[in-house]
Protein backbone atom coordinates (compact mmCIF):
# COMPACT_ATOMS: atom_id res chain seq x y z
CA UNK A 1 0.00 0.00 0.00
CA UNK A 2 1.38 3.40 -0.93
CA UNK A 3 1.97 6.27 1.47
CA UNK A 4 1.97 10.02 0.74
CA UNK A 5 5.75 9.91 0.40
CA UNK A 6 5.98 6.86 -1.88
CA UNK A 7 5.49 3.08 -1.89
CA UNK A 8 5.09 1.28 1.40
CA UNK A 9 8.11 -0.35 2.97
CA UNK A 10 9.19 -3.53 1.24
CA UNK A 11 7.83 -2.59 -2.20
CA UNK A 12 10.27 -1.92 -5.04
CA UNK A 13 10.74 1.65 -6.13
CA UNK A 14 10.89 2.28 -9.86
CA UNK A 15 13.54 4.86 -10.56
CA UNK A 16 13.62 6.77 -13.84
CA UNK A 17 16.15 5.41 -16.30
CA UNK A 18 18.87 7.98 -17.00
CA UNK A 19 19.27 8.98 -20.61
CA UNK A 20 22.39 7.57 -22.22
CA UNK A 21 24.71 10.46 -23.01
CA UNK A 22 26.46 11.05 -26.31
CA UNK A 23 25.61 10.34 -29.91
CA UNK A 24 24.86 6.64 -29.26
CA UNK A 25 21.89 7.33 -27.04
CA UNK A 26 18.54 6.03 -28.18
CA UNK A 27 16.41 8.58 -30.03
CA UNK A 28 13.31 9.83 -28.28
CA UNK A 29 10.26 7.89 -29.57
CA UNK A 30 8.27 9.81 -32.15
CA UNK A 31 4.64 10.45 -31.23
CA UNK A 32 1.87 12.16 -33.14
CA UNK A 33 1.72 15.89 -32.37
CA UNK A 34 -1.31 16.99 -30.37
CA UNK A 35 -4.11 18.01 -32.73
CA UNK A 36 -2.34 16.55 -35.76
CA UNK A 37 -4.44 15.86 -38.86
CA UNK A 38 -5.92 12.41 -39.30
CA UNK A 39 -4.28 9.90 -41.61
CA UNK A 40 -7.05 8.73 -43.92
CA UNK A 41 -6.28 5.62 -45.96
CA UNK A 42 -8.08 5.80 -49.31
CA UNK A 43 -8.98 2.23 -50.25
CA UNK A 44 -9.90 1.44 -53.89
CA UNK A 45 -12.07 -1.36 -55.22
CA UNK A 46 -15.29 -2.95 -54.05
CA UNK A 47 -15.49 -2.97 -50.23
CA UNK A 48 -15.53 -6.41 -48.61
CA UNK A 49 -14.63 -8.04 -45.32
CA UNK A 50 -11.28 -9.08 -46.80
CA UNK A 51 -10.57 -5.52 -47.90
CA UNK A 52 -11.55 -4.22 -44.49
CA UNK A 53 -9.24 -6.70 -42.77
CA UNK A 54 -6.36 -5.66 -45.02
CA UNK A 55 -6.94 -1.94 -44.44
CA UNK A 56 -7.31 -2.48 -40.67
CA UNK A 57 -3.94 -4.24 -40.61
CA UNK A 58 -2.27 -1.42 -42.56
CA UNK A 59 -3.52 1.30 -40.20
CA UNK A 60 -2.70 -0.89 -37.19
CA UNK A 61 0.93 -1.03 -38.36
CA UNK A 62 0.93 2.76 -38.87
CA UNK A 63 -0.46 3.33 -35.35
CA UNK A 64 2.15 1.04 -33.82
CA UNK A 65 4.89 3.09 -35.50
CA UNK A 66 3.44 6.44 -34.40
CA UNK A 67 1.59 6.32 -31.04
CA UNK A 68 -1.31 8.73 -30.83
CA UNK A 69 -1.95 8.63 -34.58
CA UNK A 70 -5.55 9.26 -35.62
CA UNK A 71 -5.84 6.80 -38.53
CA UNK A 72 -9.07 6.22 -40.45
CA UNK A 73 -10.22 4.25 -43.49
CA UNK A 74 -12.28 5.63 -46.36
CA UNK A 75 -13.45 3.59 -49.36
CA UNK A 76 -13.64 5.03 -52.86
CA UNK A 77 -16.81 3.00 -53.46
CA UNK A 78 -18.07 3.20 -49.89
CA UNK A 79 -21.26 4.29 -48.14
CA UNK A 80 -22.16 7.97 -47.76
CA UNK A 81 -22.85 7.32 -44.06
CA UNK A 82 -19.61 7.78 -42.09
CA UNK A 83 -20.84 5.33 -39.44
CA UNK A 84 -21.44 2.55 -41.98
CA UNK A 85 -19.24 -0.56 -42.13
CA UNK A 86 -17.59 0.71 -45.31
CA UNK A 87 -17.75 4.52 -45.19
CA UNK A 88 -16.82 6.51 -48.26
CA UNK A 89 -13.66 8.58 -48.33
CA UNK A 90 -15.78 11.71 -48.67
CA UNK A 91 -17.87 10.92 -45.56
CA UNK A 92 -14.79 10.02 -43.48
CA UNK A 93 -13.18 13.36 -44.32
CA UNK A 94 -16.38 15.22 -43.45
CA UNK A 95 -16.62 13.37 -40.11
CA UNK A 96 -12.97 14.21 -39.30
CA UNK A 97 -13.66 17.91 -39.97
CA UNK A 98 -16.79 17.88 -37.79
CA UNK A 99 -14.98 16.19 -34.91
CA UNK A 100 -12.07 18.63 -35.01
CA UNK A 101 -14.42 21.62 -34.95
CA UNK A 102 -16.36 20.06 -32.06
CA UNK A 103 -13.17 19.57 -30.02
CA UNK A 104 -12.24 23.23 -30.33
CA UNK A 105 -15.79 24.36 -29.54
CA UNK A 106 -15.69 22.30 -26.35
CA UNK A 107 -12.33 23.80 -25.41
CA UNK A 108 -13.67 27.32 -25.89
CA UNK A 109 -16.81 26.44 -23.93
CA UNK A 110 -14.72 25.75 -20.83
CA UNK A 111 -12.88 29.04 -21.16
CA UNK A 112 -9.74 27.97 -23.00
CA UNK A 113 -8.38 30.55 -25.42
CA UNK A 114 -7.78 28.27 -28.40
CA UNK A 115 -8.00 28.82 -32.12
CA UNK A 116 -8.76 26.10 -34.65
CA UNK A 117 -5.63 25.56 -36.78
CA UNK A 118 -5.53 26.58 -40.43
CA UNK A 119 -3.75 23.38 -41.52
CA UNK A 120 -5.33 20.34 -43.14
CA UNK A 121 -7.94 18.30 -41.33
CA UNK A 122 -6.51 15.11 -42.83
CA UNK A 123 -3.72 13.68 -44.93
CA UNK A 124 -5.13 11.25 -47.50
CA UNK A 125 -2.84 8.35 -48.45
CA UNK A 126 -3.97 6.26 -51.45
CA UNK A 127 -3.60 2.52 -50.82
CA UNK A 128 -1.86 2.04 -54.17
CA UNK A 129 1.58 0.69 -54.99
CA UNK A 130 1.74 2.50 -58.32
CA UNK A 131 0.23 5.52 -60.10
CA UNK A 132 -3.14 4.26 -61.34
CA UNK A 133 -4.41 7.47 -62.95
CA UNK A 134 -8.08 6.47 -62.99
CA UNK A 135 -8.12 5.58 -59.29
CA UNK A 136 -6.10 8.66 -58.36
CA UNK A 137 -8.63 10.85 -60.18
CA UNK A 138 -11.35 9.20 -58.12
CA UNK A 139 -9.44 9.93 -54.91
CA UNK A 140 -8.91 13.58 -55.86
CA UNK A 141 -12.57 13.97 -56.78
CA UNK A 142 -13.68 12.53 -53.43
CA UNK A 143 -11.39 14.94 -51.58
CA UNK A 144 -12.75 17.87 -53.60
CA UNK A 145 -16.37 16.81 -53.10
CA UNK A 146 -15.85 16.60 -49.33
CA UNK A 147 -14.96 20.33 -49.23
CA UNK A 148 -12.55 19.49 -46.43
CA UNK A 149 -9.02 20.87 -46.24
CA UNK A 150 -6.98 17.73 -46.86
CA UNK A 151 -3.55 16.98 -48.28
CA UNK A 152 -3.25 14.15 -50.81
CA UNK A 153 0.02 12.23 -50.91
CA UNK A 154 1.66 10.26 -53.69
CA UNK A 155 1.20 6.51 -54.03
CA UNK A 156 3.41 4.20 -51.98
CA UNK A 157 5.89 3.17 -54.67
CA UNK A 158 8.41 2.83 -56.05
CA UNK A 159 10.40 1.95 -52.94
CA UNK A 160 12.96 -0.70 -51.85
CA UNK A 161 10.49 -1.95 -49.23
CA UNK A 162 8.08 -2.92 -52.00
CA UNK A 163 10.83 -4.91 -53.71
CA UNK A 164 11.37 -6.66 -50.39
CA UNK A 165 7.64 -7.38 -50.11
CA UNK A 166 7.52 -8.78 -53.64
CA UNK A 167 10.48 -11.04 -52.83
CA UNK A 168 8.70 -12.35 -49.73
CA UNK A 169 5.47 -13.06 -51.63
CA UNK A 170 7.42 -14.91 -54.35
CA UNK A 171 9.27 -16.99 -51.77
CA UNK A 172 6.01 -17.80 -49.97
CA UNK A 173 4.67 -19.19 -53.26
CA UNK A 174 7.83 -21.24 -53.80
CA UNK A 175 8.82 -19.10 -56.78
CA UNK A 176 12.00 -17.61 -55.30
CA UNK A 177 14.43 -18.61 -52.60
CA UNK A 178 13.98 -16.67 -49.38
CA UNK A 179 17.70 -16.90 -48.54
CA UNK A 180 19.18 -14.08 -50.61
CA UNK A 181 22.73 -14.97 -49.59
CA UNK A 182 22.70 -18.11 -51.76
CA UNK A 183 20.83 -16.78 -54.77
CA UNK A 184 24.01 -16.36 -56.78
CA UNK A 185 25.03 -20.01 -56.39
CA UNK A 186 21.68 -21.81 -56.14
CA UNK A 187 19.06 -21.43 -58.88
CA UNK A 188 15.78 -19.81 -57.90
CA UNK A 189 12.50 -21.52 -58.68
CA UNK A 190 11.84 -18.88 -61.36
CA UNK A 191 14.48 -17.52 -63.71
CA UNK A 192 12.36 -14.63 -64.99
CA UNK A 193 9.77 -12.46 -63.23
CA UNK A 194 6.79 -10.62 -64.76
CA UNK A 195 5.90 -7.69 -62.54
CA UNK A 196 2.18 -7.13 -63.12
CA UNK A 197 0.78 -3.63 -62.48
CA UNK A 198 -2.41 -1.71 -63.24
CA UNK A 199 -2.71 1.87 -64.43
CA UNK A 200 -1.35 1.84 -67.98
CA UNK A 201 2.04 2.93 -69.27
CA UNK A 202 2.83 5.27 -66.38
CA UNK A 203 2.23 2.49 -63.87
CA UNK A 204 4.40 0.07 -65.88
CA UNK A 205 7.27 2.57 -65.90
CA UNK A 206 6.98 3.12 -62.14
CA UNK A 207 6.78 -0.62 -61.52
CA UNK A 208 9.94 -1.02 -63.60
CA UNK A 209 11.90 0.95 -61.00
CA UNK A 210 10.86 -1.43 -58.24
CA UNK A 211 11.48 -4.25 -60.71
CA UNK A 212 15.15 -3.26 -60.99
CA UNK A 213 15.42 -3.44 -57.19
CA UNK A 214 13.75 -6.85 -57.20
CA UNK A 215 16.09 -8.07 -59.96
CA UNK A 216 19.06 -7.05 -57.83
CA UNK A 217 17.69 -9.10 -54.93
CA UNK A 218 16.92 -12.21 -57.00
CA UNK A 219 19.68 -12.02 -59.63
CA UNK A 220 17.14 -12.82 -62.36
CA UNK A 221 15.56 -10.60 -65.05
CA UNK A 222 12.40 -8.75 -64.03
CA UNK A 223 10.13 -6.97 -66.53
CA UNK A 224 6.98 -4.97 -65.81
CA UNK A 225 3.71 -5.45 -67.69
CA UNK A 226 0.16 -4.10 -67.46
CA UNK A 227 -2.68 -6.31 -66.29
CA UNK A 228 -5.16 -3.83 -67.73
CA UNK A 229 -3.65 -3.73 -71.25
CA UNK A 230 -4.56 -6.58 -73.57
CA UNK A 231 -1.54 -8.62 -74.65
CA UNK A 232 0.92 -6.86 -72.33
CA UNK A 233 1.51 -9.87 -70.05
CA UNK A 234 1.90 -12.31 -72.96
CA UNK A 235 4.28 -9.94 -74.76
CA UNK A 236 6.58 -9.59 -71.75
CA UNK A 237 6.49 -13.36 -71.17
CA UNK A 238 7.61 -13.86 -74.76
CA UNK A 239 10.45 -11.34 -74.34
CA UNK A 240 11.71 -13.06 -71.21
CA UNK A 241 11.64 -16.48 -72.85
CA UNK A 242 13.36 -15.04 -75.90
CA UNK A 243 16.12 -13.80 -73.61
CA UNK A 244 16.65 -17.27 -72.18
CA UNK A 245 14.29 -17.52 -69.20
CA UNK A 246 12.63 -20.92 -69.07
CA UNK A 247 10.57 -20.84 -65.89
CA UNK A 248 8.63 -17.62 -65.33
CA UNK A 249 6.70 -16.30 -62.34
CA UNK A 250 4.14 -13.51 -62.12
CA UNK A 251 4.50 -11.08 -59.21
CA UNK A 252 1.49 -8.76 -58.74
CA UNK A 253 2.70 -5.21 -58.06
CA UNK A 254 -0.59 -4.63 -56.32
CA UNK A 255 -1.76 -4.33 -52.74
CA UNK A 256 -4.96 -6.23 -53.51
CA UNK A 257 -8.22 -4.27 -53.43
CA UNK A 258 -7.52 -2.32 -56.63
CA UNK A 259 -8.26 -5.24 -58.98
CA UNK A 260 -10.34 -8.40 -59.21
CA UNK A 261 -8.18 -11.30 -58.06
CA UNK A 262 -9.40 -13.42 -60.98
CA UNK A 263 -7.46 -11.17 -63.37
CA UNK A 264 -4.19 -12.25 -61.76
CA UNK A 265 -5.04 -15.91 -62.30
CA UNK A 266 -6.01 -15.21 -65.92
CA UNK A 267 -2.78 -13.31 -66.53
CA UNK A 268 -0.70 -16.16 -65.08
CA UNK A 269 -2.52 -18.61 -67.34
CA UNK A 270 -1.90 -16.34 -70.32
CA UNK A 271 1.82 -16.23 -69.53
CA UNK A 272 1.96 -19.96 -68.80
CA UNK A 273 3.39 -19.54 -65.31
CA UNK A 274 2.53 -19.50 -61.62
CA UNK A 275 1.68 -16.34 -59.68
CA UNK A 276 2.48 -15.03 -56.23
CA UNK A 277 -0.07 -13.34 -53.99
CA UNK A 278 -0.54 -9.54 -54.04
CA UNK A 279 1.43 -7.49 -51.51
CA UNK A 280 -1.52 -7.35 -49.09
CA UNK A 281 -0.94 -6.16 -45.51
CA UNK A 282 2.82 -6.73 -45.59
CA UNK A 283 4.33 -4.59 -42.79
CA UNK A 284 6.09 -2.37 -45.32
CA UNK A 285 2.72 -1.13 -46.59
CA UNK A 286 1.77 0.35 -43.21
CA UNK A 287 5.23 1.85 -42.76
CA UNK A 288 5.16 3.47 -46.20
CA UNK A 289 1.66 4.85 -45.63
CA UNK A 290 2.88 6.41 -42.39
CA UNK A 291 6.00 7.77 -44.12
CA UNK A 292 3.79 9.55 -46.67
CA UNK A 293 1.77 11.05 -43.82
CA UNK A 294 4.70 12.23 -41.71
CA UNK A 295 6.51 13.61 -44.75
CA UNK A 296 3.41 15.63 -45.69
CA UNK A 297 3.42 17.12 -42.19
CA UNK A 298 7.18 17.62 -42.06
CA UNK A 299 7.66 15.39 -39.01
CA UNK A 300 9.41 12.43 -40.62
CA UNK A 301 12.92 11.84 -39.28
CA UNK A 302 13.73 9.48 -42.15
CA UNK A 303 12.15 7.18 -44.70
CA UNK A 304 11.60 3.55 -43.63
CA UNK A 305 14.48 1.35 -44.71
CA UNK A 306 14.30 -2.07 -46.33
CA UNK A 307 16.63 -5.00 -45.89
CA UNK A 308 19.47 -4.63 -48.39
CA UNK A 309 20.08 -7.44 -50.85
CA UNK A 310 23.21 -9.43 -50.11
Amino acid sequence: MSTPTGPASGLPVRMPRPRQPGRHRRPEPLVAPEGAPALVLAVPGTPSSATRSLADEVVSIARSELPGLDARIGYLDGDADASAEFPSLQSVLARAAEERSARFEQARAVGLDVKEPDGPVAVVVPLLAGPDSALLRQVRQSVMDSRVAADLTDVLGPHPLLAEALHVRLSEAGLARADRARLFTVATAADGIILASVGGDEAVQAAGITGMLLAARLAVPVMAAALDQEGSIASVAEQLRGAGSQQLALAPYLIGPEIDASLIAEAAKEAGCSAAEPLGPYPAIGKLALAKYTTALGIAPQQPQGTPAR
